[in-house]
């Protein structure tokens, strides 16, 4: 039997790599494909007379309008607007009309950000930008770093598995009944692995959750508890399926109590340290 403060005691606190704060790659990558256009709006800089400027080099070089919406940390190409209880909506995919875009450059603040040599460069200001903008993937890079150091346990176990199942092709695949998990068909359920044995159907669930980025009051963590807890429940009832969680993470001692109750019930529930002690090849058959 497992003491539930001997097993919570072994959480990790992190396992972000490098990679994790930001990724560098995509950054660079998403610059790219404004680089030459914010290189001609650098003309811009310093400009004593920005409208006109703006305008002349639009009607010169229209594809400049495509990067606005990076310069307000914006994704998309379409922008809405109430200005003086009128509905706006600015696309910068097309110049339309280049009076629009100086009302949305004048007002936004942009062209005084250019124009009064705030910054010296709009690409490196977009470069800044774009990490900015990459810093808010961290939640699901840590998801997928979970998942990775999951998935290379399982690879060294050489067991048999899938990514990404639905509950629907889990019951097409096997000939198993789950629609107690799935509500009757009604959830779109999805495991993040499923383990394929002569005997057995294991379904994986892993999640971490870093001390750093306690979620508020814990309402995610002890949602996660509560469900994964009913899903082991019913779980236990059909034959040849097994519900797996992998979790970890020193947030979690701020829902223990809800852990706590799903540990209980829930066998096949286990952290990093047990995975790193081989623990799959002990209990997968």
């Amino acid at each position: 039997m497992r003491d539930f403060k001997t097993w919570l005691s072994q959480f990790k606190t992190s396992i972000s790599d490098f990679g994790y704060y930001i990724d560098f790659k995509k950054v660079y990558r998403n610059i790219g494909s404004f680089k030459v256009e914010l290189n001609i709006m650098n003309s811009l800089i310093n400009s004593k007379n920005i409208e006109k400027d703006f305008k002349e080099l639009v009607e010169k070089y229209p594809e400049i309008i495509k990067c606005i919406p990076l310069l307000l940390a914006i994704r998309g190409h379409e922008v809405f607007i109430i200005h003086e209880k009128k509905d706006y909506i600015f696309n910068f995919k097309k110049c339309d009309n280049v009076d629009d875009c100086v009302l949305f450059m004048r007002e936004s603040g942009l062209f005084d950000l250019i124009s009064k040599h705030i910054i010296n460069n709009l690409v490196d200001y977009a470069t800044g930008v774009e990490v900015g903008l990459d810093s808010n993937g961290r939640k699901n890079r840590g998801g997928t770093l979970m998942e990775n150091v999951v998935e290379a346990h399982i690879k060294t176990a050489e067991l048999n598995y899938q990514k990404e199942m639905y509950l629907s092709d889990i019951e097409k695949n096997w000939g198993l009944d789950l629609s107690s998990l799935s509500n009757k068909g009604k959830s779109k359920k999805k495991f993040d692995f499923v383990i394929k044995t002569d005997n057995m159907v294991y379904a994986v669930e892993t999640n971490f959750y870093a001390g750093g980025s306690k979620p508020k009051g814990g309402s995610k963590l002890n949602e996660t508890a509560r469900s994964y807890k009913l899903i082991a429940q019913e779980s236990k009832k059909i034959d040849g399926f097994k519900f797996v969680w992998i979790t970890d993470g020193t947030a979690w001692k701020t829902a223990k109590n809800n852990l706590e109750e799903t540990f209980d019930v829930l066998d096949d529930i286990y952290n990093l340290n047990e995975l790193e002690s081989g623990i799959l090849t002990k209990v997968i058959k």
